[in-house]
């Protein structure tokens, strides 16, 4: 894969991701300018992660029924049009229809990241996920400020006519960039929606993948769904704002996942993982000193937070590179098949963080993060016990034994 197409892959992935997270930063400017209350408001980040979460369960298996490059297009077509639609609705419902489309047409970075498994060799894999993964950290990084300080200055339409150029923009990139792939399958589109639990049932190389991530994300969900309390709680009594800043602390973790990603190719993904798991014991412990409030306790948690980011997206590029291993014919049912087991292990994470929070204040939160971590850990250690070490994503039996066979 030339570095052109890895460029323009990155960049879609950045937009696709971006457009998830923008609207948060908007929605009180989406109230006072349809003249509604701000819970009102905030239906329209709702319809959006709603329809993202729709998106990677009923259109991401479609990348390995459709060529990718007519199916990328296609969606990020879709996604312009869908946000030209919300930077014109004149009232609420059709906004949040029009946020909904987005959020469900929007997948492009989990159809990109199988493909591009497919488009470089597997000692190469890791470095590439690595790369894409840091696109998407940007963009939901990035995101949020663009469209704040856009539109503070122009309306909250702004935003969203700027992502829709862009995604029109990346669609007329794809068509011409992309190289042409094969579907990896003639299945019917129920089947489709039904492989992912079936994939989840028969490789167990899968289900560790997907608990590993589960478990972390969970941990991670807490932790900041937790900090905006305790930053603007009588420990602190900093404004909301702090949060935004403290998040972009996250950004090193765009500069940690390639390397990550490098290392995955060299010793394989089980070291990895066991490295981003200490790490995220680690910050457990080092966030749980923030309760002590103070410059002391403001400095832990940037630096947990820190390592918090950096162990918990470096740990995704190993379970990724061990998931598209598995079935080369299948990554796109594989991808949704993790990727749905994430969301569901963050989103409650961070329901049971919160009640944490009520239970124990931040220190119980802390304490559960590291129980999650724990958890993967321990399974991450028994599947490692009297297992020969991996030296890279290309001898993965698994991974040797579909090349020899081909399709299923």
């Amino acid at each position: 894969m030339s570095r052109r197409i890895l460029v323009i892959l990155t960049l879609t992935c950045a937009v696709a991701v971006g457009n998830v997270y923008f609207p948060q930063a908007i929605g009180p400017l989406v109230a006072t300018g349809l003249h509604l209350s701000p819970g009102a408001g905030a239906l329209v980040v709702t319809a959006t992660q709603a329809g993202y979460t729709a998106g990677i369960v009923l259109l991401v298996p479609l990348g390995d029924r459709f060529p990718h490059r007519p199916f990328l297009v296609t969606l990020l077509a879709l996604t312009g049009l869908g946000l030209l639609a919300a930077g014109c609705a004149p009232a609420l419902p059709p906004l949040v229809v029009a946020a909904a489309l987005v959020g469900l047409t929007t997948v492009a970075a989990q159809v990109v990241g199988p493909l591009a498994a497919g488009l470089v060799a597997a000692d190469r894999r890791g470095a590439v996920i690595g790369t894409l993964l840091s696109g998407s950290t940007g963009g939901m990084l990035l995101a949020r400020t663009f469209s704040g300080t856009l539109g503070e200055w122009l309306g909250w339409r702004a935003p969203y006519l700027v992502a829709a150029a862009l995604a029109l923009l990346l669609a007329a990139g794809l068509a011409v960039t992309v190289p042409v792939t094969a579907a990896s399958t003639n299945r019917r589109y129920p089947a489709l929606l039904a492989e992912p639990l079936r994939l989840l049932r028969a490789e167990p190389e899968l289900r560790r993948s997907c608990l590993y991530q589960a478990a972390v994300f969970a941990g991670f969900s807490a932790v900041w769904t937790c900090l905006a309390l305790l930053l603007t709680g009588p420990a602190y009594g900093l404004g909301a704002q702090a949060v935004g800043v403290l998040a972009l602390v996250g950004a090193a973790s765009m500069l940690c996942t390639p390397v990550a990603g490098r290392l995955v190719d060299r010793v394989g993904p089980d070291p990895v993982n066991l490295v981003c798991m200490l790490g995220v014991l680690l910050s457990a412990a080092v966030l749980a000193a923030g309760s002590l409030g103070g410059t002391a306790g403001l400095a832990a948690l940037t630096i947990g937070t820190l390592l918090l980011d950096v162990a918990m997206q470096c740990g995704m590029v190993a379970n990724q590179a061990r998931v598209y291993a598995l079935r080369p014919d299948a990554r796109g049912r594989l991808n949704t098949a993790y990727m749905t087991c994430a969301y569901l292990g963050g989103s409650a994470g961070s329901w049971i963080g919160i009640r944490v929070w009520n239970a124990a204040g931040w220190r119980g939160v802390c304490a559960l993060a590291a129980l999650l971590t724990a958890v993967a850990l321990t399974r991450h250690l028994l599947s490692m016990h009297g297992r020969r070490p991996i030296t890279s994503t290309n001898d993965h039996p698994r991974s040797a034994r579909t090349c020899q066979t081909g399709r299923r």
